[in-house]
């Protein structure tokens, strides 16, 4: 279903002949086909990757094993093949000199790096819940991303004030308004992100934002009974599946 939602979106993409693309509510929104394009294989290899993390979370959390064999080349390896599955693209037809292929392999080395840093924490035996989970995973894979490449991009986790867990990942007045003006609105079709070109000279950025929703495996922690604390030691938020839970926030250079 998700490698045909890409595929559909591509096609779209193709058929505007690089002029204005728009959103749901019509609104233009201008930005090229790379930029948006950029931005879905960007989601896709973090979802992805942290996909592979989550998958692992038993074997991470396993106080009775000690070398789990989850090194970064493991964990890269697994989560290129989910994005293939999910983009229906062959990571290694894309020109690694593009700007798309510059950010996508900062952002697979920077998985490489945190996985690797991690060992001594993932191997640890006698220890079950290491706190070393897909949304931790995801935050320090970004931190490692925009060391990386600077000022080129950025890669940010965030969701509805109500729901974030860490400072760090609160929205900006930006993801606000599209969370509440877009994502939170009941004619905004599931799963469509939104873009904009915000600011001005060098200030200027492509914007954005694709909506995640929260699968089964979320409601672990996020589910129901509400307050009742979940492994991390956060009360639960009640969240039903489907419901919206978290953004995933990208900043482009226009190109």
């Amino acid at each position: 279903m998700e490698r045909l939602r890409f595929a559909a979106i591509f096609l779209a993409l193709a058929a505007t002949g690089g002029g204005a693309a728009f959103s749901a509510t019509n609104a233009p929104v201008v930005q090229t086909d790379a930029d948006l394009t950029t931005a879905r294989l960007l989601a896709a290899m973090l979802q992805s990757a942290r996909g592979v993390i989550s998958s692992h979370q038993d074997e991470i959390n396993d106080p009775a094993r000690g070398d789990k064999h989850l090194t970064g080349d493991v964990v890269l390896k697994e989560a290129t093949a989910r994005f293939q599955t999910q983009t229906g693209t062959d990571i290694s037809t894309i020109d690694p000199t593009s700007y798309a292929g510059r950010l996508l392999h900062a952002q697979m080395d920077s998985i490489v790096e945190v996985m690797d840093a991690n060992q001594a924490t993932i191997n640890q035996e006698g220890i079950g819940f290491k706190g070393f989970i897909p949304a931790t995973f995801a935050r320090l894979v970004n931190e490692a991303f925009e060391r990386r490449v600077g000022n080129e991009a950025r890669i940010k986790v965030t969701a509805p004030p109500q729901l974030v867990r860490n400072r760090q990942s609160r929205p900006d007045a930006w993801e606000i308004a599209t969370i509440d003006g877009r994502f939170e609105t009941k004619d905004w079709p599931k799963g469509e992100l939104f873009a904009e070109v915000t600011g001005e000279g060098a200030d200027r950025r492509v914007r954005v934002a694709v909506p995640e929703y929260y699968s089964q495996s979320c409601l672990s922690c996020h589910g129901a009974p509400q307050g009742e604390l979940d492994i991390t030691g956060y009360p639960r938020e009640g969240a039903a599946l489907g419901d919206l839970g978290g953004v995933i926030s990208i900043q482009l250079l226009p190109q």
